[in-house]
């Protein structure tokens, strides 16, 4: 599959925008580079999304380019995949994590095997949005965490920004793609504010990179774990303890280089998702640590995530996600052994 680029928009000077704000601007930007961009969903018209990601693009981009949906996301995701195939470059927006399964069929036998049945006659510039992640007292098939069910898939990208200044940049990068692109956005982290400059060199879209150097354990996280292990780290630091963070960004294909260059100086790796832990993302990177790392590991890669339950209710969502005590739990068993 072809890497995507994107480009930046040097007309805006730096601001400090929410994650939300960046994506509509990230969103706005490649509508306006490219007239073959179009985005549809359920409520992103007028309303703008339940998050109100897509806000004021049906204003100024008019209905034929952000198109409201009927509630049917096999619907969509087929609509995208014969727009595609016209040239188009659909970005589907899914409301809640859960509803995504409506399409999963569409996606994992259509969408992903498209170009390759049809030997790279066609390609599949597709995007699919996907809020996902608890943090916001929401019930099942709205705080779940499927990306792993994405990323086993081969011919689909899966991406999740842990912050506004990725998340610009990002989602103008999968639009670029030729290939389909999941993009999963922590719903939790959507209101958090960073310092955005669209004249900036955007990071390669599938690299991973260090967020917090540290010397002690390596910490691999994505998306909404993301700000929770920078948290831990800071919590460590105090009882003199380093940590080093590294952000996947890009779930498949996995950059694993800089995870395995600090695992080589550290000793030592945990991992942390908000899915369930079994056959989880980390279970993967655990895998390819043990593999590459061995002679380098003091302490086996353990895992912090979800349990194997569903989803809970609102007033039990803090005692199912991973916290900072419990990965720092974790990272004393590591330094420990």
């Amino acid at each position: 599959m072809s890497q995507g680029t994107g480009t930046g928009d040097g007309g805006r000077g730096p601001e400090r925008v929410t994650m939300a704000r960046a994506l509509n601007l990230g969103l706005r930007a490649a509508m306006e580079r490219e007239p073959k961009v179009l985005v549809m969903g359920e409520d992103i018209g007028a309303l703008g999304g339940v998050f109100r990601v897509t806000e004021g693009l049906a204003k100024d981009f008019g209905e034929e380019r952000v198109v409201d949906t009927p509630l049917a996301e096999a619907g969509i995701v087929g609509t995208a995949i014969g727009l595609a195939m016209r040239g188009y470059r659909p970005v589907c927006e899914i409301q809640f994590d859960g509803f995504v399964f409506p399409a999963y069929d569409q996606i994992v036998t259509q969408l992903a095997k498209m170009t390759h049945r049809s030997r790279g006659t066609l390609t599949m510039p597709v995007v699919i949005r996907i809020p996902y992640g608890g943090g916001i007292g929401a019930v099942e098939h709205h705080s779940e965490s499927p990306e792993a069910l994405f990323a086993h898939h081969t011919g689909l990208r899966c991406v999740s920004p842990s912050n506004a200044v990725d998340a610009y940049w990002m989602i103008q990068q999968a639009i670029a793609s030729p290939d389909p692109v999941i993009f999963f956005e922590p719903k939790r982290h959507y209101w958090d504010k960073a310092e955005l400059d669209p004249s900036a060199e955007p990071y390669p879209l599938h690299r991973a990179r260090v967020v917090r150097p540290g010397t002690d354990v390596t910490v691999v996280a994505h998306g909404p774990t993301v700000p929770l292990a920078l948290r831990a780290a800071d919590a460590a630091a105090e009882e003199g303890r380093s940590l080093e963070v590294v952000d996947l960004r890009s779930i498949s294909p996995l950059d694993l280089a800089p995870v395995e260059e600090s695992v080589r100086r550290t000793g030592r790796c945990v991992v942390a998702h908000e899915a369930p832990v079994f056959l989880g993302l980390g279970a993967e990177v655990a895998a390819r640590v043990s593999e590459r790392c061995f002679y380098s590991l003091e302490a086996p890669v353990l895992r912090v995530g979800g349990f194997s339950v569903p989803y809970p209710a609102a007033r039990l969502e803090e005692e199912y996600l991973p916290d900072a005590d419990r990965l720092l739990e974790a990272v004393d068993r590591v330094l420990d052994t």
